[in-house]
C-alpha cells in the first residue's frame, strides 16, 4: 500500500480506511464478513466526486446552460472515465479480490476498478478531508477536461439536415432567440423550427454553436 500512496500522491493517517477502499465484496465474503468490504466508501465517493465535478464546471464553464453542464459531468463521473482514472495509477494491482473473482479478470473489470476509484475518493475524504479529496480528483480531471474539449465536435445541422431532407418538401430554419452577456463573454440561444415549428433549441458562445446545440436536441427529440 505504500506503493500506492505514493502514486496518488497521498499518505494516509489511518490506513485501515485504504485497506477497505481496496477490499471488493468477493474478498470479504471470502475471508470472513468480519472483513468490511468497499461498497459502503463506494456510495460516499460517488458524492464527493459528483461535488467536485460539479463545483469545478460550474466554476470554470460559465456560458454553459444547465444541460450542457449535466451532460459534461456526466461525461466525467460515468464508468469508462473512472475505469480509464484508475487504470492510470494500476488500481487492479492493489484491489483484494476472491480467487475466483482475480483469476476471472476482475482486477481489470471496469466495474470493479470504477467502485474501487470511487472508495479510494471516500477514503481520503474520511481521513484528510474534502480539500486533499479535490487534489485527487482533480488530478485526473483537469486534464480529461482538455481532452474533451479537443475532441472535434460533431456537425448536428448536417446530420438533421439529412434526415430532413429524406422527405421532400420539409424545410429546417434556425432562429435567434436571445443574445446575453459582455462582448467577451457572449451567450446566444438559438432554436431550430421544421416546417416552423420548433423543434429543439440550444445555447452557446456563439451562434453557430447555438445551432448546433439546438439541432443536437432536435435529434434527441426525434430519437437520434
Amino acid at each position: 500500500m505504500t506503493e500506492l500512496q505514493h502514486k496518488i500522491g497521498y499518505e494516509f493517517k489511518d490506513i485501515s480506511l485504504l485497506s477497505t477502499a481496496l477490499t471488493h465484496s468477493s474478498y470479504s465474503n471470502e475471508v470472513g464478513k468480519s472483513i468490511k468490504c468497499n461498497e459502503r466508501m463506494e456510495f460516499l465517493g460517488d458524492s464527493v466526486l459528483s461535488l467536485v465535478v460539479t463545483n469545478y464546471i460550474y466554476m470554470n464553464f460559465t456560458q454553459f446552460p444547465e444541460g450542457d453542464l449535466t451532460q459534461l459531468r456526466a461525461s466525467l463521473v460515468c464508468e469508462k472515465s473512472l475505469f480509464k482514472f484508475a487504470k492510470l495509477i494500476d488500481l487492479g494491482k492493489y484491489i483484494k479480490l476472491s480467487r475466483g473473482e482475480r483469476h476471472g479478470g476482475g482486477a481489470e473489470r471496469p466495474s470493479i476498478l470504477s467502485d474501487a476509484f470511487e472508495a479510494l475518493i471516500a477514503a481520503i475524504y474520511l481521513d484528510g478531508g474534502y480539500e486533499e479529496a479535490r487534489k485527487f480528483v482533480m488530478v485526473f480531471i483537469e486534464p480529461e477536461v482538455k481532452s474533451i474539449r479537443k475532441k472535434p465536435q460533431k456537425d448536428y445541422k448536417t446530420t438533421l439536415q439529412e434526415i430532413v431532407q429524406k422527405n421532400p418538401g420539409e424545410k429546417l430554419e434556425y432562429r435567434l432567440v436571445s443574445e446575453s452577456g459582455p462582448d467577451h463573454n457572449k451567450h446566444f440561444v438559438s432554436e431550430v423550427l421544421l416546417n416552423s415549428n420548433s423543434i429543439g433549441k440550444g445555447g452557446g458562445r456563439s451562434k453557430k454553436e447555438a445551432e448546433q446545440q439546438a439541432a443536437r436536441a432536435a435529434l434527441e427529440l426525434m430519437g437520434y
